[in-house]
């Protein structure tokens, strides 16, 4: 298939969490349940490596062996990793996803917090000489920081520069974004990251630039019912209800309340209750559901069944989880 012709044309991309046994040890029977699950509801691409799948794949030696489970089940979808470190590790990364056939990386910035606009040009020009990138504004209450339109009106004309995740959750922010790519007059793939307003962003447009999709952790759960949104979402009867229908869920599952502290594990609830993890297991022991999350998540699964594909995985998901 032809993965970035595809990523351009838009979709459903979840991010993909990770899944291991009570001894924080990988399930890569449920891991690749998991992946089978997204190709079967429909998602254009799969996202890993990224911060849903957990940073700390990294530090604990599963990043290759996580990206080699995803990437055997993956054939017919867009292919992503995530991309993380200073310029060495990120070059190193995405020569490992090259390597391994996917089809682009998602950068993330993190770990140049202080560097100046220059420094993170010339860093996002070393990795797009591997792999396509996809740039990443995530928001500075989880790692993130401020990027300004200057930096985005440069980063849109690196050559192998294919997309951006816009997950600032900021307006003006998010303007900015699309206005420097409208600008540049490039096809860059503009996909949703910004969990308060995923409905929105997929019915705005900027000078003739709109989001294609949605590149979500939120999308990893109800995965089924999320592709059917994103194909219909510009004729929904009442999409400012769905916005905030969605946007409420996802405060439940990403501990809003809390400062998003249990928003892996949240995540992981639902896929519990769906049978697809064992657990709520991360590989930091010290997170987990914070109090009152568990509670939020049993109000918006009753308030919402329409947004839930249940039924759809306890359909297949025998099926998924054998060998």
């Amino acid at each position: 298939m032809d993965g970035l012709a595809s990523f351009r044309k838009g979709g459903v991309i979840p991010a993909h969490p990770l899944a291991l046994t009570a001894e924080r040890k990988l399930d890569e029977r449920r891991q690749r349940a998991l992946t089978r699950y997204y190709v079967a509801a429909g998602a254009s691409g799969v996202a890993v490596g990224v911060h849903t799948t957990q940073f700390a794949i990294r530090e604990a030696g599963l990043l290759r062996p996580v990206l080699e489970l995803a990437r055997a089940e993956m054939e017919q979808v867009v292919r992503i990793g995530g991309v993380c470190g200073p310029t060495k590790q990120a070059v190193r990364e995405a020569t490992l996803l090259r390597d391994l056939g996917y089809h682009a990386g998602l950068l993330s910035l993190a770990a140049l917090a202080n560097a100046n606009n220059r420094k993170l040009i010339e860093h996002v020009q070393e990795v797009a000489l591997v792999l396509p990138v996809i740039g990443f504004y995530l928001q500075p209450a989880v790692g993130g920081r401020v990027l300004p339109f200057a930096f985005w009106r440069q980063f849109v004309e690196i050559e192998n520069v294919v997309g951006i995740k816009i997950a600032p959750f900021n307006r003006y922010q998010t303007i900015d974004v699309m206005r420097a790519v409208a600008e540049s007059g490039r096809d860059i793939a503009l996909y949703t990251g910004n969990d308060d307003n995923i409905v929105l962003d997929l019915l705005s447009e900027y000078q003739g630039v709109r989001f294609v999709g949605g590149l979500l952790g939120h999308w990893s759960v109800w995965t089924k019912r999320a592709v059917e949104m994103q194909a219909t979402i510009r004729d929904h009867r009442d999409p400012l209800r769905l916005n905030m229908e969605v946007t409420d869920s996802n405060a439940a599952f990403f501990d809003a309340a809390n400062g998003f502290h249990g928003c892996i594990a949240g995540l992981h609830e639902v896929l519990r209750r769906q049978g697809l993890l064992a657990g709520l297991w991360c590989l930091d022991p010290n997170e987990g559901l914070s109090p009152g999350q568990m509670a939020e998540i049993d109000r918006v699964y009753a308030a919402y069944p329409h947004l839930h594909d249940d039924e759809f995985v306890a359909a297949h998901r025998d099926e998924w989880l054998r060998g």
